[in-house]
């Protein structure tokens, strides 16, 4: 049985479209960051192969902004190219399901920064999320969610933390 019964959700890819870039702005959340030869190369990437992939946006009605949710990089060679448009596709979710995006969608590819990835989980537990879902959705074992809150020193999100009888 299929997870994706509704088309439309499972191939947003299939309607990408163009927009002006102007329409077009980062998320404030995604703790991935590419180290400067790493964009150097998107930009080679993009120069000579052109956009293979479209940005994944949120249409934000209250702005009549396209929010970032994955390609904030191509987004950004798209400025340094001055590229008017930029190919974009599509998907409707709420706040906390774009940021599992977002992280699963930057786990995918490799590193980004531990700090900033705290700060998504500590989030994404404030906006209600327990720590068996923040691994399910962000793709991340008990001991990784543990030990991202922890970084964030935040005393209110382990409140009602359950701790093994090793801790005693």
């Amino acid at each position: 049985m299929s997870l994706f019964i509704d088309k439309e959700k499972m191939y947003p890819c299939l309607k990408t479209k163009l927009v002006d870039i102007e329409l077009i702005e980062a998320n404030d959340y995604n703790p991935n960051n590419v180290a400067p030869q790493q964009l150097k190369l998107l930009k080679h990437s993009i120069q000579e192969d052109g956009f293979t992939m479209p940005i994944v946006c949120f249409l934000d009605k209250g702005k009549n902004k396209y929010i970032i949710v994955d390609g904030f990089h191509r987004y950004k060679v798209g400025k340094i190219l001055k590229l008017s448009q930029l190919p974009i596709s599509v998907i409707d979710k709420e706040i906390k399901d774009r940021m599992a995006s977002t992280i699963r969608h930057n786990r995918a590819r490799g590193e980004h920064q531990v700090d900033l990835q705290s700060n998504i989980v500590a989030e994404l537990f404030i906006l209600g999320w327990t720590d068996q879902e923040i691994g399910i959705h962000l793709g991340m074992q008990a001991d990784e969610v543990l030990r991202l809150k922890q970084k964030t020193g935040i005393a209110e999100i382990f409140k009602n933390h359950e701790y093994s009888n090793s801790w005693e």
